[in-house]
């Protein structure tokens, strides 16, 4: 470890209490980084602080010291039910964290309870607890804290708790901001007092930040850490140890080489970042069975109770961290993070360096890798839970790459669907919208009946038979009783259509209100016509009772006029 250093602490002009001291000496902590010396003393002289430093710079220890030491010079020492500090972070394996590096002082600090407010359990749990011990001092993320708010007719009025409060901290303030948490942010400060503290602490300064600093601040103080060696103009948001590479590589080539790749580092620590819960599902099992004496753990935001347990367990095992940006390098490490990229998301690489100031190296495809994909395919057609997980991630990975914030380099159009698919091991192309009308030729599906692939799992199969045996049962009788078979359109077309209707509505009604001369009754007249036409189209009324039924409605529009703008309108 290369020490990134500022000075030691004792050195600090206001001085540290001797448990903290303690505390951080049983860390393994001699001495400060920048953002540490230059936070510390100005939020423990009652000022607001707005810090910028890269991810892993030490910003945790930048507000959990000059919290524990602006409450222990508290006049009137907290009681149980009275909160002196609230730390907020955007998730729960953050706010763990914080926690835990909270718990090695509080241990010198017997008189300041403290409480994890986090979602992921029942939310009565984290009343009942608050209400046992107290919290003098809360991390919490932002929905599971706005909730506990609105809980006075459970018997927790923490509205009256926080009216003692000191300190407010906002972590990853940029991620808070990001995940969607500005409405909960705004709620809970509205239940604070004006009368504190608050840092504010971030990796990037963003215009969304910037509003934060001005709500909820004031007077701030604003910090800005750069590393040494970084040139003043150079605004990099990732630490300078952090080697950030990229590689190149076709869709059906990304896995070989991500299994490939991590074959040849089972002595290290991993995280591998897929980009959705679905995505994380599918790949883990395939890799558990892939990469043999490797612990491999799913985690994503859609797991409850086990998220916690699988996160603490992997922090628990030994190696050295290779992974994402930002949780890599930290605090003066060496590290190393991998980004996959299809040929046509290459310009991706120049977009990071110049607009987020984020260099990376180029790290070539490995040659003569295995081709595990048919290994991956008989895994399908050996267990349906594996086949229904590859279909779910596919779909899932389209519709995220559809929304990606970075759409002018990733577009939907460019994908190729087919050697995608390869990629994903697929034994058949999924019937989703975003393939409608597209024709697969480089993609060959399995002869065999997908329908006839079993779960291993022996329970869930009788389950599907038991299913299958009923909707047997439930077309037979409509054959008996002559009734046609009801047709179940698929949800997400349901969807857009009910979204082109209200689109198309929408706009008829704009342009109405722009100026048009056809009034509201002739604009009612003019829609019942258009959906008269529909019906007629789709074969649900005949020529002869669409003719009477439209000469029975015009009242106001000549005929020729209506038909004309029916015809525009569809």
């Amino acid at each position: 470890m290369e020490a990134v250093t500022e000075g030691r602490w004792e050195a600090l002009p206001v001085a540290l209490s001797p448990g903290v001291l303690r505390a951080l000496r049983g860390l393994g902590f001699t001495a400060m980084t920048p953002v540490q010396s230059a936070t510390i003393p100005l939020f423990m002289s009652n000022k607001d602080v707005a810090a910028e430093a890269v991810t892993g710079s030490g910003k945790t220890l930048a507000f959990v010291i000059p919290v524990l030491e602006i409450l222990l010079r508290r006049e009137q020492k907290l009681k149980k039910m009275q909160v002196g500090a609230i730390i907020i972070t955007p998730t729960r394996e953050l706010a763990i964290q914080i926690y835990e590096v909270l718990s090695h002082f509080t241990e010198h600090f017997p008189m300041f309870s403290q409480i994890l407010l986090i979602g992921g359990r029942n939310p009565m749990e984290d009343v009942e607890k608050f209400k046992e011990h107290g919290g003098n001092i809360i991390v919490a993320t932002p929905g599971r804290l706005e909730d506990l708010f609105r809980r006075k007719a459970d018997g927790l009025d923490l509205a009256s708790c926080v009216k003692s409060l000191d300190v407010l901290v906002l972590d990853e303030a940029d991620r808070l901001l990001d995940m969607g948490f500005e409405s909960s942010l705004n709620a809970i400060l509205d239940f604070l007092p004006k009368q504190r503290r608050t840092g504010l602490f971030s990796a990037t300064q963003t215009q969304e930040v910037e509003n934060l600093v001005r709500a909820g601040l004031r007077n701030p103080v604003r910090i800005s850490v750069k590393e040494k060696g970084v040139a003043a103009s150079n605004t990099q948001k990732t630490p300078t140890r952090l080697e950030n590479y990229y590689m190149i590589c076709k869709a059906d080539e990304k896995f070989n080489q991500l299994v490939h790749f991590l074959r040849q580092h089972k002595q290290e620590k991993h995280l591998v970042f897929f980009s959705t819960c679905a995505c994380v599902e599918y790949y883990g099992k395939a890799l558990e069975s892939l990469i043999k004496q490797v612990k491999i753990m799913c985690i994503h935001g859609k797991m409850k109770h086990k998220r916690n347990k699988i996160f603490t367990e992997f922090r628990k095992l030994p190696g050295a961290f290779v992974h994402r940006c930002g949780r890599t390098a930290r605090i003066g490490n060496v590290g190393s993070a991998l980004v996959f990229l299809l040929p046509m998301e290459e310009s991706y690489v120049n977009f990071l360096s110049i607009n987020q100031k984020c260099p990376m190296q180029e790290m070539k495809p490995q040659k003569d890798v295995l081709d595990l994909l048919p290994k991956l395919k008989s895994m399908a057609l050996a267990d349906r839970a594996v086949f229904e997980k590859g279909m779910k991630a596919f779909v899932s990975y389209i519709q995220a790459y559809a929304k990606h914030e970075c759409n002018l380099i990733f577009r939907i159009k460019d994908l190729d669907f087919a050697t995608l698919a390869k990629g994903f091991a697929l034994l058949k192309m999924p019937k989703m919208p975003e393939l409608r009308g597209k024709c697969f030729p480089d993609f060959t599906p399995v002869t065999v009946n997908t329908d006839s692939i079993p779960f291993k799992d022996k329970n869930r199969e009788k389950q599907r038979q038991k299913q299958l045996e009923q909707l047997q049962q439930q077309r037979k009788e409509r054959q008996e009783s002559g009734g046609k078979k009801k047709l179940i359109k698929n949800k997400s077309w349901s969807k857009q259509k009910a979204k082109k209707e209200k689109k198309k509505k929408a706009t008829a009604k704009r342009k109405h209100e722009e100026g048009s001369d056809v009034d509201d009754e002739d604009m009612e007249e003019l829609l019942n016509d258009t959906r008269l036409l529909k019906r007629l189209k789709k074969g649900k009324i005949s020529e002869e009772e669409f003719e009477k039924r439209l000469t029975g409605t015009q009242s106001k529009l000549k005929a020729e006029k209506t038909v004309a703008d029916i015809e525009s309108v569809c």
